[in-house]
C-alpha cells in the first residue's frame, strides 16, 4: 500500500505555503477545483485559512449527486412507485426530488436498495428473476467504467440502468464562458484524471489560457497544485500538468476509455440548476438499449423542478455563491433534512461545509 504520509508532511506544507505566498499575485486570483473530494481536504485541513487572502479557493460542479438532474431522480421514485426494485449509491437516497426522495418512498414501502456498485445490482437480479431491477448509475468519468464493463457483459433481462452520468470537461468550459466568472485555475479532478487523462484538459488550458493540474486528495498534493498554478500564471503558460503523477498519465487509462466508448455514446445531458450542458452526458449506445431503462418503461409527464424557492444550489455548484450565501445553509437545510442537493452528498459543497463548519 503506498504510504501517503509524506503528502501531510508539517514542514513541507510550510514551504509550499511560503512559495505559494511569493508567488501570489497582489490582485485577485480565482482557482476552481471540480472535485467534491478535494473540498473534503481543503475544508477539513483548513487550506484556505494558509492562502494569501487573494487567493480564491472555489467548489464548482465536482459533485455526481448535486448535479443529476431533478428529472432523473422522479423517474427513479416513479420506478419505484411502480413496484420495480430500485438499486443506488447511498448518496442517492436523500436527495429531493419534484415531490419526494428515495429514501421517503422506502418508508413508504417502496424496494430501493442501497448498493456498492453496478455488479451488485445485477446480483439482485440474478436473484430475483421475477422482478425488474433498475440501477441509478450516477457518477462521472470515475464511475462510467465499471458500469460500462458489466453492461457489455450482457447482465440478466431484468436488468436496466437509469443513467445520470456526466463529462468533466464541458462543465469547466461553461465556467469559464460565464459572464463576470473569471477562472484563472483550474485543478482537475484526480479520479476523472485518472481515466481521461491531463491530455483531455490541454484543449481547455489552450483556448482560454487557463493553467489546469491533475491534483491528488492529500493537504500536499492541494498545496502543491495551487503552487504550479501560480507558477504557470507568473511564467506566462496555460498548460494541463500534473500533480499527481503517482496515479496520472498524460493518456490516462486507455483500456477504460475503449470500454466507455464501446458502451455509451456523448450527447446533451441536463445539469442540475445548469441546464443543458452540450455534449456532456452519457447514454447507452443503440446496441446496449435493452438495459435502457428510459426505453424499457412508461413515464407520466412531469414538470420536475431542479432548484426549490429560496435554494442557491444552482449557484454553489458554479462556485459563483458561497454555502454561506444561501439563507437557508445550517438552518432550514441541514444533512438530516436536507432542502437542496448540495447538502445530501459526501461530496456535495454544502455538506462538507456544514462538517467542518468551515463556513
Amino acid at each position: 500500500m503506498l504510504d501517503t504520509s509524506k503528502f501531510r508532511d508539517a514542514k513541507y506544507a510550510k514551504a509550499l505555503v511560503k512559495e505559494i505566498k511569493h508567488l501570489a499575485r497582489p490582485s485577485k486570483i480565482r482557482i476552481v477545483h471540480i472535485c467534491g473530494t478535494h473540498e473534503d481536504t481543503i475544508s477539513s485541513h483548513g487550506i484556505r485559512s494558509l492562502l494569501p487572502e487573494s487567493i480564491s479557493l472555489v467548489a464548482g460542479p465536482g459533485c455526481p449527486v448535486c448535479v443529476c438532474a431533478a428529472q432523473d431522480v422522479d423517474m427513479a421514485i416513479e420506478l419505484a412507485r411502480q413496484g420495480h426494485i430500485i438499486a443506488t449509491f447511498g448518496d442517492m437516497m436523500r436527495v429531493p426530488s419534484t415531490s419526494s426522495s428515495l429514501v421517503k418512498e422506502r418508508a413508504n414501502g417502496a424496494d430501493v436498495r442501497v448498493v456498492y456498485g453496478v455488479t451488485e445490482s445485477v446480483e439482485i437480479a440474478k436473484a430475483h428473476p421475477d422482478r425488474e431491477v433498475v440501477f441509478i448509475g450516477v457518477g462521472f468519468e470515475t464511475t462510467a467504467p465499471t458500469m460500462a464493463a458489466e453492461i457489455s457483459r450482457s447482465p440478466p433481462g431484468n436488468f436496466s440502468i437509469l443513467t445520470s452520468l456526466k463529462i468533466i470537461p464541458p462543465a469547466m468550459d461553461l465556467l469559464v464562458n460565464l459572464e463576470g466568472f473569471a477562472v484563472d485555475g483550474f485543478i482537475t479532478p484526480g479520479h476523472v484524471s485518472a481515466i481521461i487523462g491531463t491530455n483531455a484538459f490541454q484543449p481547455i488550458a489552450e483556448m482560454y489560457r487557463v493553467p489546469c493540474v491533475a491534483a491528488g486528495f492529500e493537504p500536499l498534493d492541494v498545496l502543491e497544485s495551487i503552487r504550479m498554478i501560480l507558477l504557470q500564471k507568473k511564467e506566462g503558460r496555460a498548460e494541463s500538468e500534473n500533480e499527481y503523477t503517482r496515479v496520472v498519465h498524460p493518456e490516462g487509462n486507455l483500456a477504460a476509455q475503449k470500454i466507455l466508448d464501446s458502451v455509451f455514446r456523448v450527447d446533451d445531458a441536463p445539469w442540475r440548476g445548469l441546464g443543458i450542458i452540450k455534449e456532456s452526458g452519457l447514454f447507452l449506445r443503440k446496441e446496449y438499449e435493452a438495459f435502457n431503462a428510459r426505453l424499457r418503461f412508461s413515464f407520466p409527464p412531469t414538470e420536475s423542478i431542479d432548484i426549490m424557492p429560496g435554494c442557491r444550489c444552482h449557484d454553489v455548484i458554479l462556485g459563483i455563491a458561497d454555502p454561506s450565501d444561501c439563507p437557508l445553509f445550517g438552518k432550514r437545510c441541514v444533512p438530516d433534512n436536507p432542502y437542496g442537493p448540495c447538502m445530501v452528498g459526501h461530496e456535495g459543497t454544502c455538506r462538507i461545509r456544514h462538517e467542518y463548519h468551515a463556513v
